[in-house]
């Protein structure tokens, strides 16, 4: 394969140009940024996630706020998946926001989302990436591992000291270098 692509399981290629495929039954599954008219359909995900307790809930106007941090899984014209990154130093940024529609889990959505994040965030010059999850074996398989939320200050005072879990919080933090 070319220097630009790699090959994900079997199942696709990964383009290091603008956008992520995976053959899905016969489809395409097209990874991307996202635009405006994508606001909906992430809040539509992000609520299922909030509705379970996996993550909170995001307002239709922060949402708007932040598209430019947004990715989205796009499979047959629908958005089915979306993550989103926030930058904390020229170095440091998070990947947030991970979701996949219920239907479509276990298919390696996540982790394209997930490669697409980090694949710009290295393009920025960004070294080193964290995540606040329920979910560490995920996390785990691919690269990142467990760390105090402490190591990351600035995360507590921008997000944390706002969320209503701040006292019996139970997400775990994991990091990676890129």
């Amino acid at each position: 394969m070319s220097s630009g692509k790699r090959s994900l399981h079997g199942r696709g290629v990964l383009n290091r140009q603008k956008r992520v495929s995976v053959t899905m039954q016969q489809a395409e599954l097209f990874v991307r940024y996202a635009r405006l008219a994508d606001a909906g359909a992430i809040s539509a995900i992000t609520a299922e996630y909030a509705r379970k307790g996996i993550m909170l809930e995001r307002s239709d106007e922060n949402i708007i706020e932040n598209i430019r941090n947004f990715f989205v899984a796009e499979y047959n014209g629908e958005v089915i998946g979306c993550c989103a990154i926030a930058f904390y130093t020229q170095k440091l940024a998070e990947i947030r926001s991970l979701a996949v529609f219920n239907r479509f889990t276990l298919k390696g959505i996540g982790r394209l989302l997930v490669e697409k994040a980090e694949m710009v965030l290295r393009e920025e010059g960004v070294t080193e990436v964290f995540v606040l999850t329920l979910n560490r074996n995920f996390f785990g398989r691919i690269g990142y591992s467990e760390i105090s939320k402490e190591y990351f200050p600035q995360k507590i005072w921008r997000d944390c000291t706002h969320c209503p879990k701040l006292m019996a919080c139970d997400e775990i933090a994991m990091v990676k270098k890129l």
